[in-house]
């Protein structure tokens, strides 16, 4: 689902963005107690807000800032789910964001993986541009909606996260709560030698501080 929105233009004509991760971000992780396991929403059912996501696109909305998302989705060429599955869950989640007044430009995915899995989708299997931490999806998202990327922001949950902005040349946002850590790849050095332009708890709090900055 893409909705247009008419967006205050910057200096350069172009319009301010808040690009955000999905899972993690926006929305909680899939955890199975009697597995043991952790693991993105794959389901429309799977849908559930962090808590501050709601008011946290509403204080970016009233501010005037486009949204978006950008996601990493390489589940179809790991053989773990189906593509249908992925983009049904981005639909829901599109659907959802519209439902409670903060509709988004588009939800951008990637849905490759370099090395794949075991009955992956072989046409998914490839080193491309678009996998976070390349910047591919963030880029296509500032052309066809005509984004200004110095002047928007990416959030993510994690340093890969953190590593796309760069690479786009955004400013850089992290929904991360430190001490508290569930999937976490930077428990030990969060940010990687680097640290974002913002960061908070909760993205109620991470939009606050873009309004800040």
């Amino acid at each position: 689902m893409t909705v247009d929105l008419p967006l205050p233009a910057t200096h350069e004509g172009r319009r301010r963005a808040v690009i955000l991760d999905r899972d993690g971000t926006l929305i909680d992780f899939v955890r199975d107690a009697e597995l043991g396991v952790v693991t993105p929403a794959f389901h429309p059912k799977h849908v559930r807000f962090l808590p501050g996501v709601l008011d946290g696109l509403r204080v970016l909305r009233d501010a005037g800032f486009g949204l978006a998302v950008a996601t990493n989705q390489p589940q179809a060429a790991k053989g773990e789910l189906p593509v249908e599955a992925i983009l049904a869950t981005n639909e829901a989640l599109a659907v959802r964001l519209e439902t409670e007044g903060v509709p988004v430009l588009a939800i951008e995915t990637c849905l490759h993986h370099p090395t794949g899995g075991e009955q992956g989708d072989a046409a998914l299997v490839v080193a491309c541009g678009c996998r976070k931490p390349a910047p591919g999806m963030l880029t296509a998202l500032a052309e066809r909606f005509d984004l200004d990327l110095g002047t928007s922001f990416y959030v993510g949950d994690t340093p890969t996260d953190l590593r796309a902005a760069r690479a786009a040349g955004m400013r850089a946002g992290l929904v991360m709560q430190l001490g508290r850590c569930e999937l976490c790849p930077g428990r030990e050095d969060p940010f990687r030698g680097e640290a974002p332009d913002v960061m908070g708890p909760t993205l109620l709090d991470v939009a606050r501080a873009i309004l800040s900055a």
